[in-house]
């Protein structure tokens, strides 16, 4: 039943703006800071914090990629905008 719960929830962020899945990123990384929760729970929210982070590298990759096909001509070659600087 657990393994059930962990599909849909990867399934929802899936379907997260990029904003939606940082802001829920950041409320999970302030309440795992406070060291409050119990560890179960901290786990719990450790795992999905991960599938956040995974979801928000996607969705940069996915912008980055579209910023490079926008910046490039027919060739190939830099449109004369400089490279997105992603580190």
């Amino acid at each position: 039943m657990a393994e059930n719960a962990q599909v849909n929830a990867q399934m929802d962020v899936k379907k997260l703006s990029f904003e939606r899945a940082m802001e829920e990123l950041e409320s999970i990384v302030k309440r795992l800071e406070d060291g409050k929760v119990p560890l179960e729970e901290s786990v719990a929210i450790y795992e999905r914090g991960e599938a956040l982070k995974r979801r928000c590298e996607e969705l940069l990759r996915q912008a980055e990629a579209r910023v490079d096909k926008i910046t490039t001509d027919a060739s190939g070659q830099a449109a004369g905008i400089e490279p997105l600087d992603v580190q």
